[in-house]
């Protein structure tokens, strides 16, 4: 990933913090489900890469902004120091800003391999998950919620936002490039939905009972700043259970895909029992 920011005129320690922020050992789950839907229906993986790239860069600006201080005031991010804590908060923040930019340099530089009217449309998804009405909308909600008894509705309208609509959005625009069919990528989009809530259900369970030394973050971080979640209202096992639901539910949308479908039940099998 820092190789996109080479051969860049960025001053300073700018370009290093943005390598840092880039480089650390995350799991690349959106563009690698955006990369999946893509090479359902292309072969031609090599010409969406900078597409992929550019959702990441997205992702990891949400990661550093999150970390702040102000927001959720974490230490530890991917297994090292979060970037603020290396480079410092204004630095951490430029970080964040030049990396949402970037993202949409890199998005819209696959125009030249395909319809102007399909990179639009997948760019188009990515800027509306990425948003207030997605992710930075999500944020706020999550925020807001700190420290207050909030319902089960409440609570996915959250994490639809906050951590489902950029998972959403990342196997959709995937679709869209490769030229899938209008009724996949219907089952795509309903697919990403549940697969986001699987993967905050199972990120909350992780807070709770998973290993630091394997999520590579602080554990019981979500209830030291009151954050409403899926264990703090349905008990464990209730959570379980809510997991293994959109598990089946992201299965069954997956399995309208035929055969081709089929990575993307491993891959909701896999977010459902993961450890990191």
């Amino acid at each position: 990933m820092p190789r996109i920011i080479e051969d860049r005129n960025i001053p300073g320690k700018l370009g290093e913090a943005i390598g840092y922020a880039l480089a650390g050992n995350g799991k690349r789950l959106r563009p690698f489900l955006f990369l999946q839907a893509f090479k359902m229906y292309s072969p031609e993986e090599e010409k969406v890469l900078p597409f992929a790239c550019g959702i990441e860069a997205i992702h990891t600006y949400s990661l550093v902004h999150d970390d702040l201080p102000l927001m959720d005031n974490d230490d530890f991010r991917r297994g090292r120091l979060t970037t603020h804590r290396v480079y410092g908060e204004a630095n951490a923040l430029l970080v964040g800003d030049a990396l949402l930019t970037l993202a949409f340099e890199l998005m819209n530089s696959v125009g030249e391999n395909f319809p102007p009217e399909k990179v639009q449309r997948a760019i188009k998804e990515v800027v509306k998950a990425s948003g207030p009405e997605g992710m930075v909308g999500g944020q706020y909600l999550d925020l807001k919620g700190e420290g207050r008894k909030i319902n089960l509705c409440e609570l996915e309208k959250i994490h639809r936002k906050k951590t489902g609509a950029l998972i959403t959005a990342s196997i959709l625009s995937g679709g869209i490039l490769g030229n899938a069919p209008e009724e996949d990528l219907e089952a795509l989009e309903i697919y990403g939905q549940d697969l986001g809530l699987l993967f905050q259900i199972t990120d909350d369970l992780l807070d709770v009972v998973g290993d630091p030394e394997k999520t590579g973050k602080e554990g019981q971080k979500d209830a030291s700043l009151g954050k409403a979640t899926y264990p703090g209202l349905l008990g464990l096992d209730g959570a379980k259970e809510k997991a293994e639901e959109k598990r089946q539910a992201a299965n069954i949308s997956a399995a309208k895909l035929g055969d081709k479908g089929k990575i993307f039940i491993e891959l909701s099998d896999f977010v459902f029992s993961r450890d990191r």
